[in-house]
């Protein structure tokens, strides 16, 4: 007697069935109840770091001490909202980057992508000293954009795509990049200016200088626009072109998401590591590979978590100061390690 063949749901790699009647409505349910409590979690934590800071500050003095409610707005909100949306920035930037090059340990460092853009910002210093964070922030996002695209130029030349060899030739590609970055700080005396940008840190964000974050707003509605139209290119080029997608085009919309966002958080933050590595996968495996419907909740846990990096750095030598870059390192790192023994020898396939 002859085993049945196996069905198409138990191959690896299947799409999992959808449930439908009466199992379905306790799993949306569930799923409110973890978002309603991440949303609570992320509030708390936001709170948590508009109330932490050198400078004292109290409910009442904000309603009474004119001074108080000057450090605060000068301070500590553009601070948190820094926060915010560079974590938005960067997970929204790791989901478009792991669709585009179909591997889930892509992200924008990993890809070369933010080595790039530091790499215009240490250009823009050496040329043009006093522009201002607007035409910086162009810069960055114009050299991230080159760097991404090749980076996949070179992917294509590659024949082992999956697994952990494709964030391997980003991180090669990265080094090289950043290499080059170094000596061209060294030239010109800029290594201070250059480790500055490599802390990641948030303790200089003030009124003024946080602004062009904003832009992570129309980058994150542009990206739920058109996550379809990036889950369809997840699934490669040849697939993608039979449903009638313009690959090549969609695929050069995403690189420009992703650029735009490595070189906004660059200006204005820095160097920020693993962050679009660690939450699109957590999120992936708790809720599937629904884009559109995974991105709030993408841009809420990224939130959260870089958030609370910057809160243990603030306050774990306190009044000095950890950078958030150096506490997400950490934790991506060992994020990182966690997801490659998960996948067990199918990572290094």
């Amino acid at each position: 007697m002859t085993a049945a063949p196996p069905r198409e749901a138990d191959r690896p790699g299947a799409p999992r069935p959808v449930a439908v009647g009466p199992a379905a409505p306790p799993a949306r349910r569930r799923r409110r109840l973890l978002l309603g409590a991440l949303v609570a979690v992320t509030l708390a934590l936001v709170a948590a770091s508009l109330a932490t800071g050198g400078y004292d500050i109290t409910l009442r003095g904000l309603l009474t001490d004119p001074a108080q409610r000057e450090m605060f707005l000068i301070s500590r909100v553009p601070r948190t909202l820094a926060l915010v949306f560079s974590a938005v920035a960067m997970g929204i930037g790791g989901v478009v980057v792991q669709l585009v090059t179909q591997n889930r340990f892509v992200e924008p460092t990993t890809a070369g992508t933010t080595q790039w853009a530091g790499l215009g910002f240490v250009v823009m210093l050496v040329l043009v000293p006093g522009a201002p964070p607007l035409v910086r922030m162009l810069a960055c996002s114009a050299f991230a954009f080159v760097g991404t695209m090749l980076f996949l130029g070179v992917l294509r030349g590659v024949r082992a795509r999956g697994g952990l060899v494709v964030p391997l030739v980003g991180i090669m590609l990265g080094a090289v990049v950043g290499s080059g970055t170094l000596l061209l700080a060294t030239t010109f005396d800029l290594q201070q200016s250059l480790g500055a940008w490599r802390s990641g840190g948030f303790s200089s964000v003030v009124r003024g200088f946080y602004e062009p974050l904003w832009a992570v707003a129309a980058i994150a509605v542009v990206t739920v626009v058109v996550a379809d139209r990036l889950t369809v290119v997840g699934l490669g080029r040849d697939v993608a072109t039979s449903l009638g997608l313009r690959y090549r085009r969609t695929v050069v919309l995403g690189v420009s998401l992703v650029a735009l966002s490595s070189g906004v958080t660059s200006v204005v933050v820095g160097f920020l590591p693993f962050l679009g590595l660690i939450v699109p996968n957590v999120v992936s495996m708790l809720l599937g590979d629904d884009v559109r419907r995974n991105l709030p909740w993408v841009a809420l846990l990224s939130a959260a978590l870089l958030v609370a990096c910057d809160l243990v750095g603030r306050t774990v030598v306190a009044p000095m100061e950890i950078p958030a870059s150096v506490v997400l390192g950490v934790v991506g790192a060992a994020a990182f390690l966690a997801l490659v023994l998960a996948r067990g020898p199918r990572a290094a396939r």
